[in-house]
């Protein structure tokens, strides 16, 4: 088996365990509830990731004993994964606790259907007034 899809069985366990500890069945909190822009927070989150990892390879190259107090690199690129499968979740719609009504940016979706009458309407009213 490659060892990119041992990285992947690695990142799907990890994220069972820390689902267990932030969204577990005792808590009224589920994973939407984490991300109020959509995938714009999680964009967000992505790029605090990256700026940690760039920020420990900067030190480590500047130092070559330095060893990272709490996430490695290893730790940090596989939160990332996984915050990237949460986008993927987030645009499908499926993401625990997410409404289905909001877009992937949790912004209301507006009512075509009613929006199109209401123009119509509008237009209907003008045309009479002529």
């Amino acid at each position: 088996m490659k060892e990119s899809i041992k990285v992947l069985q690695e990142c799907a366990e990890l994220q069972t365990k820390k689902g267990n500890d932030y969204q577990n069945e005792f808590s009224r909190i589920k994973q939407a509830d984490y991300y109020p822009n959509g995938v714009s927070t999680l964009l967000d989150i992505n790029h605090a990731k990256m700026l940690r990892m760039q920020s420990v390879v900067s030190a480590m190259m500047a130092d070559p004993s330095y060893e990272p107090n709490f996430d490695s690199i290893e730790d940090s690129a596989k939160d990332l994964i996984n915050s990237c499968s949460f986008i993927v979740t987030y645009c499908r719609g499926k993401l625990a606790g997410q409404k289905p009504n909001p877009d992937f940016l949790n912004r209301t979706k507006k009512d075509v259907t009613n929006e199109s009458s209401e123009r119509h309407t509008e237009h209907f009213k003008s045309s009479i007034k002529s």
